[in-house]
């Protein structure tokens, strides 16, 4: 095991040495800082290069600003990795960019709990029930990137995006797998739709600030207004290993043991 940090690139450095493949992640949400962000993921990129990395996979999303004309200036965590991705091309790295859907482990217990008056379950979003959302288990990682590792040497892997998700599932289609997987407490469940002001008022009723209660609204409003991953296809060619459906996701889930 070697430490590195990734604010100090000779560090990185060290730890890549001798590495044949660098599989790169930042987290944005630790200090909710664009620009600290941008430069960590450029740490990691000078980092690989100067270390002779064979195969340098980066963690990216898309440029939500540029994707939607403007219309989504605020989500940050998705523009600083995809600058991010831009500087790595200019750098002519040998890379791979895996971009995650949106993780499943968000839904259970914070998008999707039981509200009052009668605890049903409820999935409340600013989005239409038609939004369609590129669901991933988290533990579904290592299958992508030990795809893109593997297969490295094949055409079109060396600078390609690979959109990894299971499927698109639309917020309707969210409540109705609960159903299934649940019919006794499924019975109540319901999606609803929450207006923008509505959802930005219980962000900051959390303790979010502003920035980030606005950030997380655009977010959310992308999945209908640009799309996450902007209409692309998901990159299921790549793999060999079953993917985790929300289904067997919510089966498991801790949050819903116990429901029938």
């Amino acid at each position: 095991m070697i430490s590195a940090d990734v604010n100090d690139k000779a560090s990185l450095v060290q730890a890549m040495k001798g590495a044949s493949a660098v599989f790169a992640v930042t987290n944005y949400w630790e200090k909710m800082d664009m620009k600290l962000e941008i430069q960590q993921g450029k740490n990691l990129a000078d980092a690989a290069k100067e270390a002779g990395v064979k195969h340098f996979v980066w963690s990216s999303l898309l440029n939500v600003n540029k994707l939607t004309d403007g219309k989504l200036p605020n989500v940050y965590h998705f523009d600083s990795k995809a600058i991010v991705e831009d500087y790595i091309r200019e750098l002519g790295i040998p890379a791979t960019f895996f971009l995650p859907g949106f993780y499943m482990s968000n839904i259970p217990g914070n998008m999707m709990r039981q509200l009052p008056p009668d605890n049903a379950w409820t999935l409340a979003l600013p989005v239409p029930e038609t939004a369609p959302f590129p669901l991933i288990a988290e533990e579904d990682f290592g299958k992508w990137v030990k795809a893109i590792v593997l297969k490295r040497d094949e055409p079109g892997v060396l600078g390609r995006r690979v959109y990894a998700a299971s499927a698109y599932v639309t917020a309707r289609e969210i409540v109705e797998t609960f159903k299934r997987a649940f019919p006794e407490a499924g019975r109540t469940a319901r999606f609803l739709s929450v207006p923008h002001d509505q959802y930005l008022k219980t962000l900051t009723g959390f303790g979010l600030p502003q920035f980030a209660a606005d950030e997380l609204l655009e977010n959310m409003r992308l999945m209908d207004e640009g799309g996450y991953f902007g209409g692309e296809e998901l990159t299921h060619d790549i793999l060999e290993d079953k993917l985790t459906t929300w289904e067997e996701f919510i089966r498991k889930s801790p949050v819903f043991k116990g429901l029938n």
